[in-house]
């Protein structure tokens, strides 16, 4: 939707309406907006005690009953306070209206932890109980009695109406009558549209089938985690959408309502009104980008607000989302943000889980979708939505002074020192928690599934030769090592696999390393540089076999849709190695050992397709003599895809610096040394400056331009023409101007006029030169002391005049 906002100031930016009345913080129980109707009860409300004093909200906060709630508290985000509890508080009354439809802290969620894994929620009244009826067909879903009707009550076996008629709606659209597929998880029982499935990049597609979001977290998949991650753990899946977060209060989207450990209903489906004045959102009126106002773009879900030509597009018609909301980012508990109330600046508050704030405060009727917020300065709380929070930023400082009077902003500056505090707490403790998992992380490799052989995926097919076309070597029995790796049996040279049942050797055929899996044992290790890696624990000699690359086998057009998905989650590892024309080996979610081995450009093994009972398959076999405790390499170049340039770590001496890169030949190499070793000369050889005398442009005589001689004495600049000179030619080989020589006796000077060529030697020096009055510069008798510059000028003239004279006379005589 296109909005036009004129302010400029971002800090001060009003909004729309009042949410219900509530003042926003004030301090010490002070109200500075008490003309707002309903704002004296309102606030007294939104404060966490009876008292209403700071001290004592200090005090319950402290107290277990209040303390905040972390992940190792229960993986279900539930606490033991029973709903009697609740309503025996001296802040709620017996006959107060809790609302059914409360956040986290609803009674639901108040039930006792222990449960299954498989959740027992009603799929019709969304709540438990102990009357539940399983449905035994492809759905996995379970009813109450009661729900089900007296049309409905099972005997026996129960099967639900859409599994009898098979037509099953999708999980995403709620749409029936086209084609829908069930997810592959046997546990999850969800249907859904392929196109319906495509829009979200939670989705994986494996094959023919697919898993369906509910089995990623939506919350590490918009942090760019790794697919592996946002897979692993426990999962709180919706009960009316595809949307799953992992169990903790690190993940899951704040404002969703829990309804048992492993069942929530997102905040995606608030309960608030669209038309009334509560669910509406305030969006800044500045840009996210350059922090200016004008003609904005405005997010329809958040406050985000972006100048169009910022973002490098059009201003699109109708809706508009940004692309922290395409992707599913939300707020979660403990995150700093700024939070709009009525008529009040945008004020720093952090999202509280709604189990760790004070009951009366709990009580506040509230909304799927609304989460409370703890206000920094005044301590007090509120329940807000997405729509009227945006993420607090480093440096993030604010309008301290907004041009009201009043004691308002000294709050503000406080709630600004504490929002800074805060953040940096909140920043260490999810450094630390990262550093822990990263830790345990490096202690074992990532999951993925054991397979000893190829798995083909979709359309792709494993051919079985019969035994007709298996090629018949000509080795013996009665040979030292038949069919060994020194023999000079025929299918070997050919790469091909003997059969048992085929070969003469019969079952002292050595050439079956693939079908009897011989391979040498070794070990997974922990690389300085390089991650995981493979090392044997045995030696291993030239040309033996070591290990078979296996994996699932897919087509090209899987292979694409994988390596686009691994890119939009941003994964760096590949495991993807051609075998055919039409087949690749992905040994990503699926493989051995061999997955492990790392690439090198000096590699000590090597890839080799062979032909084993007439399919193609890729085995590993040692290029030199391998020593026990040797990590095992081979070259991914022009075998492996979806490297791209990634920088090669593997520290050979021919190293091509990337991945894909063909390594440098020794001849390259010498060549690269002989040029590193000429250049070092080069650099060693000093050359020596070729410094120029720089002389003057203009006679030291006349002061004046034009054809001069340059004096040949070093370190002279000076210059002069010839007729100041009252010479005809230029000089001859070396020469020395007459600054050089004495005026009186011609020897070498010692002291000279700053302003023209008079010098004088030590004899005749004393009394003739004087101290000027330009920088104490030293001057003879033909120049005043007060201002020889000037004398200087005027001497020059009456020299050219002098000449000038001088070639008249002698035309005249002429």
């Amino acid at each position: 939707m296109r909005k036009e906002q004129m302010e400029t100031i971002p800090t001060t930016a009003e909004a729309i309406c009042l949410q219900r009345g509530a003042s926003l913080p004030h301090a010490h129980g002070v109200m500075f907006s008490s003309a707002l109707p309903g704002a004296s009860e309102l606030s007294d409300s939104c404060k966490p005690l009876k008292k209403r004093s700071r001290a004592s909200t200090d005090m319950e906060m402290a107290s277990p009953g209040y303390r905040e709630i972390n992940d190792s508290d229960s993986r279900g985000l539930l606490h033991e306070v029973g709903l009697e509890k609740r309503l025996d508080s001296p802040v709620v009354p017996p006959d107060a209206d809790v609302s059914d439809e409360t956040s986290m802290d609803s009674c639901l969620s108040r039930r006792g932890a222990g449960s299954s894994k498989k959740d027992s929620i009603c799929q019709i009244c969304e709540k438990p109980g102990e009357s539940l009826v399983p449905c035994e067909g492809e759905c996995c879903r379970v009813f109450h009695i009661e729900c089900l009707g007296p049309a409905e009550l099972p005997n026996g076996k129960f099967t639900c109406m859409e599994c009898t008629t098979g037509n099953h709606t999708c999980f995403s659209c709620k749409l029936s009558g086209k084609v829908v597929k069930r997810c592959s998880v046997n546990s999850c029982g969800r249907f859904y549209h392929e196109s319906c499935l495509r829009g979200y990049s939670s989705a994986m597609f494996e094959g023919k089938g697919f898993r369906c979001p509910l089995h990623c977290c939506s919350s590490c998949l918009a942090d760019n985690r790794e697919t592996a991650k946002a897979t692993k753990g426990r999962m709180m899946r919706c009960l009316r959408c595809p949307v799953a977060y992992h169990t903790g209060e690190s993940c899951i989207a704040a404002g969703s309502l829990v309804l048992s450990p492993h069942s929530i209903i997102c905040n995606n489906h608030s309960s608030l009104k669209k038309s009334s004045r509560a669910s509406l959102q305030v969006n800044v009126s500045w840009c996210f980008i350059c922090a200016r106002g004008g003609r904005l773009l405005c997010c329809e879900t958040c406050p985000a607000s972006f100048h169009p030509e910022c973002l490098n597009i059009e201003m699109p018609e109708g809706n508009w989302y940004c692309n922290n909301c395409k992707v599913g980012k939300k707020s979660r508990y403990k995150e700093i943000v700024w939070v709009k109330l009525g008529i009040y600046r945008w004020w720093p508050a952090e999202i509280c889980n709604p189990k760790s704030v004070p009951l009366n405060i709990q009580a506040m009727k509230h909304h799927i979708g609304e989460f409370p917020v703890r206000f920094f300065g005044s301590n007090d709380y509120y329940w807000v939505h997405q729509g009227r929070v945006f993420p607090y930023l480093e440096g993030d400082k604010g309008n301290v002074s907004d041009g009201r009077a009043g004691g308002i902003n000294e709050i503000f500056k406080k709630a600004l020192e504490e929002a800074a505090k805060r953040f940096q707490e909140l920043k260490a403790l999810k450094e630390c928690k990262e550093a822990l998992e990263n830790e345990r992380n490096e202690r074992k490799p990532p999951a993925y599934r054991f397979i000893k052989a190829n798995k083909p995926v979709g359309k792709v097919q494993i051919r079985i030769a019969d035994m007709s076309e298996i090629p018949r070597c000509n080795c013996k029995p009665t040979d030292e090592n038949p069919c060994g790796l020194d023999s000079e049996c025929l299918n070997r040279i050919l790469m091909y696999e003997c059969h048992p049942a085929v070969c003469p050797a019969g079952e002292k055929c050595q050439n079956q390393c693939f079908s009897k899996r011989l391979y040498p044992d070794s070990e997974l290790v922990r690389t300085d540089v390089r991650g995981w890696g493979l090392r044997t624990k045995v030696d291993i000699k030239k040309g033996q076999f070591v290990t078979e690359y296996v994996g699932e086998l897919i087509d090209e057009e899987e292979c694409r849709n994988r390596i686009k998905h691994a890119h939009e989650a941003n994964i760096t590892n590949f495991y993807l190695l051609t075998l055919t024309k039409d087949r690749i080996i992905d040994a990503g979610p699926k493989g051995n050992l061999s997955r492990f081995m790392n690439h090198s450009c000096n590699p000590n093994c090597e890839t080799q397709k062979w032909t084993v009972m007439g399919d193609a398959r890729v085995g590993l076999f040692a290029l030199c003599d391998v020593r026990a405790g040797s990590e095992l390499t081979f070259n991914y170049n022009l075998d492996c895809l979806g490297n791209g340039k990634t920088v090669c770590k593997c520290g050979a001496p021919n190293c091509s610096g990337y991945l894909g890169v063909r390594p440098k030949t020794a001849a390259a190499t010498a060549n690269e040394e002989k040029a590193k070793n000429a250049k070092k000369k080069l650099k060693k050889r000093k050359t020596k400056m070729d410094v120029r005398k720089m002389h003057e442009d203009y006679c030291f005589r006349c002061c004046d331009g034009g054809e001069l001689v340059m004096c040949d004495k070093k370190d002279c600049p000076k210059a002069y023409h010839l007729s100041c000179l009252n010479l005809t030619k230029p000089p001859f080989g070396k020469w020395e101007c007459p600054w050089h020589h004495c005026n009186v006796c011609g020897t070498t000077s010692t002291c000279f006029c700053d302003f023209c060529p008079s010098s004088y030697c030590r004899e005749h020096q004393k009394g003739a030169l004087t101290t000027s009055a330009l920088e104490g510069r030293p001057c003879c008798s033909e120049h005043d002391p007060s201002c020889p510059a000037e004398f200087v000028l005027s001497s020059s003239v009456s020299l050219q005049n002098n000449s000038a004279a001088e070639d008249t006379g002698e035309e005249t005589n002429e």
